[in-house]
């Protein structure tokens, strides 16, 4: 699928300026969107939506099609009559890192009360939606809500140590938890609608005002989550209930014992068997929640490191081929064409390209990365074409000024000067005037860029186990007089954004 020539920012919610100590759907999120209307940019980013499974990394959760309750707005909620105001002002933490621990104490027992609520009083139209929702998404909803109910009730201990009836799904067993935890299953369902008609209402604001929302999938699923525990069959998992190999990439330059991932692989062949069903139910979800879909690790469908599940490294797994394009094929067969480009970066071989190219997936490129050896030049925007999508840097990246304050070598500094000039206004604006110059189809730059920040606004730092997905930005940086800079560099590099279908139908009330 080629891509319009856009230009956006990357921000993950959780990093908005909410109250109640998180980023979420609420007035925050709105302002952003005001934000990125008068700064001129067509796209908003940001990372996979689902409910963490262990620790605070988005790209591992206990859903491929949940959302973390933790986005959703209390003051929506209360707007809406199913929260009382005051509790939802009464969590008035706005600015500093997150304290998920703090902020999952405080905010899902309201979050909770106001799904209680909801599942009592909710009548007509929104009756309807709930109940359409439950109808049309009883496929993943079903397995997610009891999954987490029984989680809760056992501790947050992964599946596998849950009593055996349970962890093997014997129909006795589910039949008597599905009665059994009636109301909580009830609340969860609520929950899931909650969580995602915030997110629709705030989608369908984007796209009034011409922005489209850019989502991101994980290749893998984590071990302890519903998909794993509802379809084990579809994963290389033994009789005992344990992975037989999990994932990882190996040893390189930056690690010299790989990365042990630990999610469990696919079993393609079973896979392939099913038409790739699972695959194709997952895609179509994402495209109907956001416009334009990123694929982690994308060289991954071509080639994964598969590496024996009892190992403590990487180092000694091995190369095994991925699906390819029979599940491309297949997707494209079952969706039309694919609003997918893939996160491509790192040693990427031949046939990786090759798979990308036959399926008119565009690639990624980041301008960090271009000015090492010139084998890295391939980031650089002279060595780009139109189906690209260039950032500045990524989630996984420090931030360009911490770059290139503190880890950026005396020949990446010289390399910089010498391709984009002294950069004057900060490296950051040079970096930031190159993305947007490029060829390439879409520039997207993380918030932390735009504002000029340092190492402290970091994201994430890949292997690295405590410390991520903590930052959030200050209320009140977000200036006119900033929006309009960008606003100017979208004009002169012809991304402005363009209209966006838009349907009534897509004014939802949460």
């Amino acid at each position: 699928m080629s891509l319009p020539r856009a230009t956006g920012i990357l921000l993950h919610p959780i990093s908005l300026p909410s109250r109640g100590g998180i980023g979420d759907f609420g007035p925050a999120a709105y302002e952003f969107i005001d934000f990125l209307a008068a700064a001129r940019q067509g796209l908003w980013q940001v990372l996979p939506l689902g409910p963490p499974a262990h620790g605070t990394s988005p790209y591992s959760s206990t859903s491929a099609f949940a959302g973390n309750p933790l986005l959703i707005s209390l003051e929506r909620l209360a707007e809406h009559g199913l929260l009382d105001a005051t509790a939802a002002r009464g969590l008035t933490k706005e600015v500093g890192p997150i304290d998920y621990a703090e902020v999952a104490e405080q905010k899902l027992p309201l979050v909770a009360a106001a799904a209680k609520s909801f599942a009592r009083r909710a009548s007509g139209d929104l009756r309807r939606r709930f109940e359409q929702f439950c109808t049309t998404n009883e496929w993943w909803l079903e397995d997610f809500i009891l999954f987490d109910v029984l989680r809760n009730h056992h501790g947050k201990q992964s599946w596998n140590r849950w009593p055996r009836e349970l962890a093997y799904r014997e129909p006795a067993a589910m039949k008597k938890a599905s009665s059994e935890y009636a109301g909580e299953l009830d609340n969860a369902r609520a929950i899931q609608f909650l969580f995602w008609e915030q997110w629709r209402a705030l989608r369908a604001e984007c796209r009034r005002r011409s922005i489209s929302m850019v989502g991101d999938i994980a290749i893998f699923v984590d071990y302890d989550s519903a998909d794993v525990w509802a379809h084990r069959d579809l994963f290389r998992i033994n009789q005992d209930l344990e992975p037989e190999v999990i994932s990882g990439v190996p040893p390189d330059a930056f690690s010299a014992n790989g990365q042990r991932w630990g999610n469990p692989l696919y079993d393609w062949e079973a896979m392939e068997a099913t038409g790739y069903k699972w695959w194709i139910q997952r895609l179509r979800w994402a495209t109907q929640t956001c416009d334009f879909i990123r694929l982690d690790h994308f060289r991954g469908f071509a080639q994964f490191w598969e590496i024996p599940a009892h190992d403590d490294t990487a180092i000694n797994g091995r190369w095994v081929d991925g699906p390819g394009d029979k599940l491309f094929d297949r997707l494209r067969e079952a969706l039309g064409p694919l609003p997918f480009f893939a996160e491509d970066l790192g040693l990427i071989t031949p046939d990786v390209i090759a798979l990308r190219e036959r399926h008119k997936i565009p690639g990624m490129a980041v301008l960090q990365f271009g000015f090492g050896d010139p084998g890295a030049h391939i980031y650089l925007p002279h060595r780009l074409t139109s189906d690209r999508v260039i950032y500045t840097g990524t989630h996984d990246n420090d931030t360009t000024l911490g770059w290139w304050n503190t880890s950026a070598t005396r020949y990446e500094r010289s390399a910089v000067e010498s391709y984009l000039g002294p950069c004057e206004d900060g490296v950051n604006w040079a970096f930031i005037r190159a993305v947007q110059a490029s060829v390439a189809a879409l520039s997207v730059v993380p918030l932390q860029d735009i504002l000029g920040l340092g190492s402290e606004a970091r994201l994430n730092t890949p292997s690295q186990q405590t410390g991520n997905y903590h930052w959030r930005f200050q209320p009140g940086v977000l200036t006119a007089d900033l929006a309009a800079r960008l606003a100017k560099i979208a004009e002169v590099t012809d991304r402005l954004p363009r209209p966006l279908p838009f349907s009534d139908e897509e004014d939802f009330a949460a």
